[in-house]
Parts: structure tokens; C-alpha cells; sequence
């Protein structure tokens, strides 16, 4: 079978979920006319109901195998199944006719939740991409409109590359509920003033964003668990230490920015995190921006801009050329100020890197510059073991 365009599978995603809710909006109305009490005359509207309910529900597919068998009860049925249950007098048996009656209701409640991860699935690598896409956009109409002077002819450039992706976005989200300040963005992508496009950078686009990363990328979705039963795993009792080392050679370079991403954004008191370059940048990586937020008792809440360089490298170090190198890049990135500079390795630096980091740090200069070697990374990861397991390093 060749390869389905992501348009055609979508275009059958929307086609089954039109069917499935006609089949929730049929189930309704039939569930309404079986009522509490018991009777053996079907109410008008009954029989046609579930006529048409068995017409649409061929038009739903199996999803991994799995589709709703037809468990529609004659109304006379259930009628004499409420009655012998009440004579019984007995509670189970009430409670037995009760989940027949719901089985049908139950059975398109398992199928909505299977269509629900499927679809997101689907859509996810797009998803990703577009999310890139806005970021990089909207970084550069943020450079053009607070520019001394704003250029606001190339700031509508980037505010129309913002539209046209946005507008996917809505397609792909789909009847998806959506997220808080989605009508705001529209708005102010098609009024498009120089007030509208810093709203849409300090307010629409992160609360937006942080929705669409938040359930694209799953907290629902199940890792893979090898072991059938965890407690004959404990009885098996292993022996053996732990290693602290990581398996960084599972990673891609786009894996180890989507760790870092993953890092920042599920951290108390970072917010806001974004993308600021796409994977085809020259030097085969892209910066990650993020908020760091700190709280003073004293002083009440202070902001940084942090900006995180990932450099996913096994087999050199990160030497002193690299460094300035990367120093000198943060000028591509204001405005605002940058006020933090991480550079995160899955290897190492080097003696003059870290003699370089730390005489800069010591001047007046107000970029700092953190290091995160493998080794820092590592600490970092073993208390968030889902990352761990998510992005599989454990050796």
C-alpha cells in the first residue's frame, strides 16, 4: 500500500467523526426514549431510532482491529429484563440489566477515546512542524516591530507566513476544544496593527502554544513496559548497581532538542519556551528560548530570557572557539536582551571553554553563560526518570 497523503487520512478521520457523531447523537435520543420504567410498547420515534443507528454504524472503521458491535435491546426486552430483575429483588441483578442497556453507549465511549489518540497521532508531526514554523515567525515580526525604527512592512512579511500556518493549525485541531486565546490570535492576525502583533508575541501565541505542545505530546499516552508483572519482577530480586550514565547515542540531533524543549517546558519556573531556528540552520542545530522566572520575597518576580544552544555532540568536545562563537550569536536574538546563555552537550568542554565561560562570567558584561555537559544533564534527567523513559537513554 503506498503512502496516504496527510489531507486524504484526515479528510477520513473527519469523515468517520461525522459518523460517530451521529451514532452518539442516535444513542442519545434512544437512550432517552428507554427512560427508568418498565414497558413493553416501544414509544414512537424508538424503532426508527435504532434503524437508523445500525444504518450509520458500518460507517465506522476499526481503529487497531477494534469497532462497535450493534448491542441494541428490543424495547420489549428490556422491558422484561427490568421486570424479572425487580421480582428477583436482588441488586445484582438490577445492576446486570442496567450495564446491558448501557453496553451500547459504553462500546462508542471506547470508540471516541481510540479515535481521540489516533488522531493526534496523526497530526502530530505536522503539528510539530507548523509550531516550529509560528516560532520562527513570530521571533522575527517580534525583531522587525521593536526595531529603532519598526519595520513594519517586513513585520506584516512575517505576520502573513503566521496566518497561513495558523489557519492549518485550526484545520488540523479539528473539533478539538480550543485553546485559551486561540479567537484572540485570530483577531489579531487579521487587524494586523503594530499593537496587535505584540499581543500576539507576549500573549497569544505562548498560551496558545503551550495547549497545543501540551496535548500534542501526550501525558495520556502509554510507555512501553516489557515486564508483565511488576512484582514478580521485585521477587525476582535483581542485584547490581544502577548506572548514572545515559545512552546519548539513541538520540538524534532533533531528539536532543525535543528533550531540552521537554526539559524546560515541564520545569517549574520556566514558561513560555520556544524553538527560535529550524533543524536546516547551518550548523545543523537551533536555538531554544525560554523564560526563567524568579520569585523574591524581597523583591517581588524577576524575568530572563534564557537562550539554550543544543549541541548533541559524542565524538569532540566544546572548545573556546565554539563558545565565542555561540556568545557572538545571541546578538541575532535581541531584541529583548538576552540575559542567560546555556550551551547543553551531550559531551563535554573543554579546559579552555571552561577558562573562557568563567573569565566572562566574572566581567560586568550582563550575558552570563551556564555549561550543561553530559554529566549535568545526567543529575538533571534522574530526577525526571519519565524523560528518561520517554526518549529511551536508559542503557
Amino acid at each position: 500500500m503506498g503512502t496516504a497523503s496527510l489531507e486524504a487520512a484526515l479528510g477520513q478521520f473527519e469523515a468517520t467523526e461525522a459518523n460517530l457523531q451521529k451514532l452518539e447523537s442516535l444513542w442519545a435520543q434512544i437512550r432517552g426514549l428507554i427512560g427508568e420504567g418498565i414497558g413493553f410498547v416501544a414509544p414512537p420515534g424508538y424503532d426508527d431510532a435504532c434503524r437508523a443507528f445500525r444504518h450509520v454504524l458500518p460507517g465506522l472503521p476499526a481503529i487497531d482491529g477494534v469497532r462497535p458491535e450493534d448491542r441494541l435491546l428490543d424495547y420489549t426486552a428490556v422491558g422484561q429484563m427490568r421486570m424479572d430483575a425487580a421480582e428477583l429483588g436482588f441488586v445484582d441483578a438490577e445492576v446486570s440489566v442496567s450495564n446491558q442497556i448501557e453496553l451500547q453507549g459504553k462500546m462508542l465511549e471506547e470508540y471516541r477515546f481510540r479515535f481521540e489518540t489516533k488522531r493526534r497521532e496523526l497530526i502530530r508531526g505536522r503539528m510539530t512542524h507548523l509550531v516550529d514554523e509560528v516560532d520562527n515567525h513570530i521571533r522575527l515580526m517580534a525583531s522587525a516591530i521593536y526595531s529603532d525604527p519598526s519595520d513594519e512592512p517586513k513585520a506584516n512579511q512575517h505576520l502573513a507566513h503566521i496566518d497561513t500556518a495558523v489557519s492549518e493549525i485550526g484545520t488540523l485541531l479539528g473539533s478539538t476544544k480550543k485553546p485559551l486565546r486561540w479567537e484572540d490570535l485570530l483577531r489579531h492576525i487579521r487587524f494586523g496593527a503594530p499593537g496587535d502583533m505584540q499581543d500576539i508575541v507576549r500573549m497569544d501565541w505562548p498560551m496558545v502554544k503551550r495547549f497545543i505542545v501540551g496535548d500534542l505530546y501526550g501525558e495520556h499516552d502509554p510507555l512501553p513496559v516489557t515486564a508483565p508483572d511488576l512484582g514478580a519482577l521485585v521477587a525476582a530480586h535483581p542485584t547490581g548497581p544502577v548506572s548514572t550514565k545515559l545512552n546519548w547515542t539513541v538520540l538524534t540531533d532533533e531528539d536532543f532538542e525535543r528533550l531540552m524543549f521537554a526539559l524546560i517546558s515541564t520545569t517549574s519556573g520556566y514558561e513560555n519556551a520556544a524553538w527560535l531556528q529550524h533543524t536546516n540552520a547551518a550548523d545543523r542545530g537551533r536555538d531554544l528560548s525560554v523564560t526563567r522566572v524568579i520569585e523574591d520575597q524581597l523583591e517581588g518576580v524577576r524575568r530572563q530570557r534564557v537562550i539554550i544552544q543544543c549541541k548533541h555532540w559524542q565524538t569532540k568536545s566544546v572548545n573556546a572557539t565554539e563558545v565565542s562563537a555561540v556568545r557572538g550569536q545571541m546578538e541575532l536574538w535581541q531584541p529583548p536582551r538576552v540575559d542567560v546563555l546555556i550551551i547543553a552537550t551531550t559531551g563535554r568542554f573543554t579546559v579552555d571553554a571552561i577558562d573562557l565561560i568563567e573569565k566572562h562570567n566574572q566581567t560586568d558584561r550582563a550575558l552570563a553563560i551556564s555549561m550543561w555537559a553530559d554529566s549535568h544533564l545526567e543529575r538533571l534527567l534522574a530526577a525526571r526518570p519519565h524523560l528518561i523513559a520517554q526518549f529511551k537513554l536508559r542503557k
